[in-house]
């Protein structure tokens, strides 16, 4: 029962690093992927024997399991627990198999169980094929302004996948309008373009989830593709959560007699009445005026701070106003 060795079957030692087993991998897949070899039968059962080698080396807990029960892993592993490993009393001796590097001493107390691990020992698990995975989730840096994270946007984004190169089967020759050369390493950055939609609201740190558009799987479904936002930093408004911060000058005069003065908003300006004697630094909320609230449909509010201008070049006449204004204070 000595079974399949997946290390050999690619090629590696039983010490051989994540990198390595991809890396052997890669290079096997290019030269008996069946695009390289059409109709050749052999090349395509090799082709499903590195792939079931590759699925499980790749796979720490996978690996692990591999290497204390070898090819019947799954079994041996799901039996143990059924039958209560190292149990007392009259059982079942199974040190004498070899399961590809256990050395410990396992006994079946039960014969249930022990059936069970022959009928799949000798039954279907040869025939067994690498379960579908789940292809990889996908990360993706992208920078908008703060109006476009008010108003929401789209981005027509330039995706990279790692794939193998089938064209150039390590060559170095593919073909330029698909993908960048592999430069003889088989390996090959394809490029793809997607359209997705940034909602209104998101922040720096928001992750926008964009589902299926990860990694493509192995047999299974593809992975999700994340976007990480960032907000570029604004000239006008400071971003507090879903509250916005801006600085207003107000003019001397309006801040003694009050008036109105416009606020700028993201969404364009407003009046807001100003009362008198209205100190340099007081802030005024403008309620609903700042960001949206992610996922909701209120938003956060303005609050606009007061920046008292003093004039410049006075003319005679109002050096005389401040003169007298001086003058009745004093009083």
């Amino acid at each position: 029962m000595a079974g399949k060795d997946y290390y050999n079957t690619l090629g590696v030692s039983r010490g051989a690093s994540e990198k390595d087993i991809k890396d052997a991998f890669r290079k096997l897949a290019r030269k008996y992927h069946p695009d390289v070899n059409p109709g050749n039968k052999a090349s395509e059962e090799k082709f499903k024997e590195i792939n079931q080698a590759y699925e499980v080396l790749s796979d720490a807990q996978k690996r692990k399991k591999y290497d204390q029960f070898g090819e019947n892993w799954e079994y041996a592993e799901q039996f143990k627990q059924q039958s209560g490993q190292g149990t007392s009393g009259a059982g079942f001796d199974f040190s004498q198999f070899n399961f590809g590097g256990g050395q410990g001493h396992t006994q079946f107390t039960s014969t249930d169980g022990m059936d069970n691990l022959f009928a799949n020992l000798f039954g279907g698990a040869r025939s067994r094929r690498a379960q579908p995975r789940r292809g990889q989730d996908i990360e993706h840096p992208v920078e908008i302004t703060l109006e476009e994270a008010f108003g929401g946007t789209n981005r027509l984004l330039n995706l990279q996948t790692d794939d193998i190169c089938i064209t150039c089967s390590g060559t170095g020759r593919v073909n330029k309008s698909i993908c960048q050369a592999c430069q003889g390493s088989g390996a090959i950055l394809r490029m793809r373009q997607l359209e997705v939609k940034i909602p209104t609201g998101v922040k720096t740190g928001s992750r926008v989830r964009i589902a299926g558009q990860g990694a493509s799987g192995h047999g299974g479904p593809a992975g999700d593709l994340y976007l990480l936002i960032s907000i570029r930093a604004h000239g006008s408004f400071e971003r507090h959560e879903d509250d916005l911060l801006t600085t207003v000058a107000l003019p001397l005069s309006v801040a003694m007699l009050g008036g109105e003065i416009e606020v700028p908003t993201l969404s364009g300006k407003l009046e807001l009445k100003i009362p008198p004697e209205t100190q340099n630094g007081r802030t005024f909320r403008l309620t609903g005026q700042g960001m949206p609230h992610l996922g909701k449909g209120n938003r956060g509010d303005l609050l606009a701070k007061m920046n008292v201008v003093l004039p410049l070049n006075l003319s005679s006449e109002e050096r005389e106003l401040f003169s007298r204004l001086r003058r009745l204070r004093a009083e």
